[in-house]
């Protein structure tokens, strides 16, 4: 496996990790690829070794709602129950960036959480870090107008893609906010208005968000 593993996630125990190695292989994807949809069975654990994962809820209209990103080191909480419960994903995910995925047997997974304390600390941590996120998008969604939430958006889009340009539509960021493109154009056009981000033709700038 060409993951460094021991970087990837430092806290896991020594045994543990060559269990990783051994047990563990590698799956690349491409940027835009589905890797979860709604509904699909869950045959296997992944974990996030490269690359950036978008996780959200998608209705029966198509709409988006964005939920959180995963990152190298990562697992989608939810996704990893189903897989040791044999449950159907509620939730769809997709690469944002080239990625590359540590995919795990789930009966080794579900064996780790009886044998390893720090496996079952890092499942538990996995938990209560997807938890916060899903907290802080119902916040967004509750208490805080489009604007707002739109700032925020692209200001985590572009924390966690480590770039000041951001290639998305306005469509593609109206699903994700669950708003129209019409509403999403006119906000970033007053955003570009007092200077906050600059409007190429396909792709935003950010300039003081």
């Amino acid at each position: 496996m060409q993951a460094d593993i021991h970087k990837l996630f430092p806290t896991l125990e020594p045994a543990l990790i060559e269990e990783i190695k051994n047990l563990g292989s590698i799956r690349s994807v491409k940027a835009g690829d589905m890797l979860v949809k709604t509904g699909q069975f869950m045959p296997n654990t992944q974990l996030v070794a490269e690359g950036l994962v978008k996780v959200y809820r998608e209705d029966q209209d198509g709409h988006e709602f964005f939920m959180y990103y995963l990152k190298p080191g990562q697992a989608c909480a939810l996704t990893l129950n189903c897989a040791i419960r044999q449950l159907d994903s509620p939730v769809m995910a997709k690469a944002v960036q080239d990625t590359q995925l540590i995919a795990l047997p789930v009966q080794d997974v579900d064996r780790w959480m009886q044998q390893y304390h720090t496996w079952s600390h890092f499942v538990l941590d996995s938990y209560r870090q997807r938890y916060m996120d899903l907290i802080d998008a119902f916040d967004q969604v509750a208490f805080r107008h489009m604007d707002e939430r739109l700032r925020i958006y692209l200001r985590i889009h572009s924390e966690q893609l480590k770039t000041k340009d951001i290639y998305l539509t306005h469509q593609e960021i109206a699903n994700e906010l669950n708003s129209s493109r019409e509403v999403i154009s006119r906000l970033l056009k007053k955003m570009e208005e007092n200077g906050d981000i600059i409007l190429h033709r396909y792709h935003l700038e950010l300039v003081k968000l």
